[in-house]
């Protein structure tokens, strides 16, 4: 990977972050709207199941990273943002 792609795995500690430097704005705009029903969803899932349902909001913020991290650089590219 490229320090581009490190500088996006960084950016993605808020979600949609990475998507949005990396060119991907639509993307990053709906991981971001999704990252607050993610949390949402997260947190109740804790209360319900004694705190084991919040071991599911690290697995979805190592997902994000994941995906952006191998996600084509449109900006490096010099292609049309989506």
């Amino acid at each position: 990977g490229s320090a581009r792609d490190r500088a996006a795995v960084l950016l993605s500690v808020i979600p949609g972050l990475g998507h949005i430097y990396k060119g991907h704005r639509v993307f990053g705009a709906l991981v971001m709207a999704g990252s607050v029903i993610a949390i949402s969803f997260c947190l109740l899932g804790g209360f319900a199941s004694a705190g084991w349902g919040m071991l599911l909001l690290p697995l979805y913020w190592i997902g994000v990273m994941m995906h952006v991290y191998f996600l084509e650089d449109l900006v490096a590219l010099g292609k049309p943002k989506r």
